[in-house]
Order: C-alpha cells, then sequence, then structure tokens
C-alpha cells in the first residue's frame, strides 16, 4: 500500500471497532441501566458520523487502498490480485465511499484480515480493541 498511511489505518480500524461494539450492545440488549442503551446509541451515531467525514475526507487513492483492503480481508480478491482490486474500488467511488464502507458491520475484522493477507500485520498498525 502505497496511499494510506499506517496512522489512518489505524484509526479507522479503531473507530470501526467502537462503532461495532455500540451494534453489539444494541443487538444483545447490552444496556445496563436506565438510559445506557441511549448513550450507546449516540457514541454508535456519533463514532459513525466521525469515521464518515474522515473516509470522505481522504484522497481517492486512499480510499481505494482502504475499500480493496476491506475486499482482500473478506476474500472477494487475494493478495496476488491487489492492483485489480484496487482497479475496481476505483470504479466504487461513484458512491459515497464512507456510506459503502460503513455499511459493512465487520469493517474492523475485514482491515485487519487484508492487512494480515498483505503481510503488513507488524508494519505499525496498531489496533485498538473494545
Amino acid at each position: 500500500m502505497r496511499e494510506i498511511s499506517a496512522e489512518k489505518l489505524s484509526y479507522v480500524i479503531a473507530k470501526a471497532r467502537e462503532m461495532e461494539s455500540g451494534i453489539k450492545g444494541r443487538a444483545t440488549g447490552g444496556a445496563k441501566r436506565p438510559g445506557d442503551g441511549k448513550a450507546a446509541e449516540d457514541g454508535c451515531a456519533a463514532a459513525r458520523a466521525e469515521l464518515a467525514g474522515f473516509i470522505e475526507a481522504m484522497a481517492a487513492g486512499e480510499q481505494c487502498e482502504l475499500i480493496a483492503l476491506a475486499w482482500i480481508g473478506r476474500g472477494k480478491f487475494t493478495r496476488e490480485e491487489w492492483q485489480s482490486a484496487l482497479v475496481e474500488a476505483r470504479n466504487h467511488l461513484k458512491q459515497p465511499t464512507a456510506d459503502y464502507l460503513l455499511g459493512n458491520p465487520k469493517l474492523a475484522p475485514h482491515l485487519e484480515s487484508g492487512l494480515a493477507e498483505l503481510d503488513h500485520s507488524g508494519d505499525g498498525f496498531e489496533f485498538a480493541r473494545h
């Protein structure tokens, strides 16, 4: 990957995990006290809005790499097909990238799997696990 920095990718993964934890809490009825469910929902919505803005502010090349990496992580492409994934991702930029990526409830694990597949798991990428 040439476009997206380890810092930006780590941020996207951390925020996606934050969103994911809010979604899981709602799905399992994780609220313990009155108002907790609303706070978790608000936190998830805030994380989603922040991440959407961050992704949309990225350069087109960074967005393409993010999409391609998620595709590799979910098995749509292999590491050998990285260039093909980038070409297809570039065609995907016709729709808002954030909407597309944030529609994936497993975005963080897919990005992490993509990094592992590309042998970048230890190249300065740190993941915040919640």
